[in-house]
């Protein structure tokens, strides 16, 4: 039988020790716990933070699991499985706001749309399952930049491409917006990636309250934002769905 990987079992007990217990540790009571020389500690832990699986704070020193672990949690949860528990209560969404719904999750520094309910009535609709669309401008990628670490870190760290003149592309001005979306609990854009398009979106969360995906209403400006405000139904009615389709997964204080 093949021996384990030494180096490797102590970093799995160094995620597991980081995953309970106190939030932020010391790299003294990493090697403690562990029964470490501090060198040989620490060592794991460079690699780690280098990995994105740990994360150490400037101020205190002290280690604490990082954004990479989500990343990988999320991807227990197929894909599959959003879209499916997602289709009866996307459909419900486009019906009641007469616009096109979309499902996004987070996919190499962009949104891909996993679902595609088209507008209800007889214009011409192109599908747009596997499209790509921008975190920073778009109202799904903004609440998935708000809740979801790994997607800020990607938007922070990457070039915030102006579409039209109303994108926000400012530093301090996207993370004020941010903040605004975590209290309200919903995101919008109004042309803000596309002429003449406004959205409106909310988080998908799963058992384990995480963000994995996010569902919204798009539409003409003029349908969306009438007079220039947000249609108050339509938030009401996306994050409802939201809650809907995160309660479905598993989210049950949703």
């Amino acid at each position: 039988m093949a021996k384990n990987i030494q180096s490797l079992e102590r970093a799995a007990a160094m995620l597991r020790l980081l995953a309970g217990g106190e939030r932020r540790l010391g790299l003294s009571d990493i090697a403690s716990a562990l029964g470490l020389a501090k060198g040989t500690a620490h060592g794991i832990l460079r690699t780690l933070q280098h990995e994105g699986f740990v994360e150490q704070d400037p101020t205190s020193g002290r280690y604490q699991l990082g954004a990479e672990l989500l990343r990988l949690g999320n991807s227990y949860l197929d894909v599959h499985e959003l879209r499916a528990r997602a289709l009866v209560w996307t459909d419900d969404l486009a019906r009641s706001s007469g616009e096109s719904v979309h499902l996004g999750v987070l996919h190499q520094h962009g949104v891909l749309i996993v679902h595609h309910v088209f507008r209800p009535d007889d214009s011409r609709q192109v599908l747009e399952v596997g499209a790509m669309h921008p975190l920073h401008s778009t109202a799904l990628g903004k609440v998935l930049c708000a809740y979801d670490p790994v997607a800020h870190s990607e938007v922070t760290e990457g070039e915030r491409q102006p579409f039209t003149p109303r994108t926000v592309t400012g530093e301090q001005e996207f993370e004020t917006l941010l903040d605004t979306v975590r209290a309200r609990g919903w995101a919008a854009d109004a042309e803000e990636t596309w002429e003449g398009v406004a959205a409106v979106a909310a988080p998908v969360h799963d058992r384990r309250r995480m963000p994995v995906g996010a569902v919204a209403v798009t539409g003409a400006v003029e349908r969306v934002r009438p007079g220039g405000e947000l249609r108050p139904e339509l938030i009401t009615a996306v994050r409802d769905c939201a809650r809907a389709v995160s309660r479905d997964l598993g989210a049950n204080r949703f």
